[in-house]
């Protein structure tokens, strides 16, 4: 296990290979999706033994609308009866859920179940776990720039003081530290517009492994990979080295 002090405080995670690992298992699309699910449990349980603050998982983008709508109802019924299923054990465990993403998108009775869910976890603070979920990266900064366009037209902001620090503070998640290690499962290397703004130093880690196959030593590879990389947000090996010194 990597030393505490090289644990990324906020892991992100693209969860790739559900239907393809069923595929190999001559079982259809939907029981992958069902194995996922049961992964998603044991790297909760990972990340709080290694001491990793914020998980945020992918598990519906805003493109993924365009799939079969047998897959796509399957999958909204998967995320509501998951959610009832678990919010308690997370509950139990001290663990925060969020869901992120733009919510109108989904019914009335899965946006009551994942306001319950947030409202029973919201004073939580040994993991906080956050699912992105008919989320998109440009949909997260246009949703931003939304917000500080009617401040600038209402008058309580003005252009020139627009900064980086104030667009950060509309993104979501915006209370957490940014992700420090990316993972993405499933053999593909892109990011698939997931939390664009708040990756922009993070590390990348590409498995070839199917999400379903992503056990607790496939997290401690990935988490292990971080802790022996340099991370210098601009400046020189050398400075880093006299800072240690």
């Amino acid at each position: 296990m990597p030393p505490k002090n090289r644990i990324p405080r906020h892991i992100a995670i693209v969860m790739d290979g559900n239907g393809r690992w069923a595929r190999r298992q001559k079982r259809p699309r939907f029981w992958g999706h069902k194995r996922g699910v049961e992964r998603v449990r044991s790297t909760v349980e990972g990340c709080i033994d290694l001491g990793v603050e914020a998980l945020t998982l992918f598990a519906f983008s805003t493109e993924n609308w365009r799939r079969p709508e047998e897959e796509v109802s399957f999958l909204m019924d998967l995320f509501m009866s998951s959610l009832k299923r678990e919010v308690k054990r997370l509950h139990k465990n001290g663990i925060r859920l969020r869901v992120i993403g733009d919510k109108s998108g989904f019914s009335e009775k899965l946006q009551a179940t994942i306001a319950e869910a947030e409202e029973l976890t919201k004073d939580n603070s040994r993991l906080s776990l956050n699912i992105a979920a008919n989320y998109g990266g440009r949909w997260d900064i246009t949703e931003a720039t939304r917000t500080l366009c009617h401040q600038v037209a209402n008058g309580t902001l003005a252009p020139e003081q627009i900064t980086e620090e104030i667009l950060h503070e509309q993104v979501t998640l915006s209370d957490l530290p940014d992700p420090e290690l990316f993972i993405r499962t499933g053999g593909e290397k892109r990011v698939s517009n997931f939390l664009l703004w708040q990756m922009a130093y993070c590390e990348f880690y590409f498995s070839d492994l199917f999400w379903p196959e992503f056990d607790r030593q496939a997290l401690d590879l990935a988490v292990s990979s971080f802790e022996g990389r340099q991370r210098r947000f601009g400046r020189t090996g050398d400075q880093l080295l006299e800072e240690e010194d």
